[in-house]
């Protein structure tokens, strides 16, 4: 696979934006709930570099997209958050860990609605700013959708231990030293191990995707692209 610079042009922008608006909206939210240890840390910030990690935000979805991995996913670096300093921390929990996801799917809104300033755009500049807001809206519905599977530390795993009855809330809770593995044994291993003997493990990530598509089309009716 040959990634010209062109493509990394179209796709490091969008990237780096979805993710540092999706820590720093987490950092924000648990600010206004009364936890400061984000905002103390600086990581209520909108500079990238606060938030990315070398291996999770860069070397990981590029080994997964040179894999040819039927779902790319990566992560930043997490925005530490002290739940137990916030007002109503079951409400605080599930508020905090949505604001990632919403803030990605507000961005991909806005880049959509961004399509209809094309015209004004000069004509040598219009391709690359329209592939970047194509990219920045696939960017943005996939790192929603992928961080609200309900699977600690994602955020749809701390919505779940916040919404769920304390039984099943705890044990959830202690998967979080786990969830990368997990994540990465049923989106990568388990259907790498299904491909060898003929099997298809590649359910969740085809739920995934229909998700992501069902989200980008609404997202393009809404705007008035489709």
């Amino acid at each position: 696979m040959n990634i010209t610079p062109y493509d990394l042009s179209v796709w490091i922008l969008p990237l780096v934006i979805a993710i540092t608006f999706h820590e720093a909206a987490h950092g924000f939210v648990a600010y206004a709930f009364g936890d400061n240890t984000a905002w103390d840390l600086g990581r209520v910030s909108f500079n990238p570099l606060r938030h990315i990690d070398p291996f999770g935000t860069l070397l990981l979805p590029a080994m997964l997209l040179l894999s040819h991995s039927p779902f790319l996913f990566g992560y930043a670096k997490p925005v530490p958050v002290n739940f137990r300093k916030l007002r109503e921390p079951r409400l605080g929990m599930i508020l905090v860990a949505l604001a990632g996801p919403a803030t990605n799917i507000l961005i991909a809104l806005v880049a959509a609605a961004a399509f209809h300033l094309l015209p004004a755009v000069p004509t040598n500049a219009a391709l690359w700013v329209a592939d970047n807001l194509k990219n920045a809206i696939l960017i943005n519905v996939v790192l929603a959708v992928f961080n609200m599977m309900p699977i600690p530390p994602l955020d749809g795993g701390r919505v779940a231990v916040g919404i769920l009855p304390r039984p099943l809330a705890v044990p959830l809770s202690r998967l979080e030293p786990f969830g990368m593995l997990i994540l990465i044994a049923i989106l990568i291993l388990l259907p790498l191990a299904g491909s060898q003997f003929g099997l298809n493990f590649n359910v969740i990530s085809g739920g995934l995707r229909t998700v992501t598509n069902f989200l980008i089309r609404l997202i393009l009716t809404l705007t008035g692209n489709a």
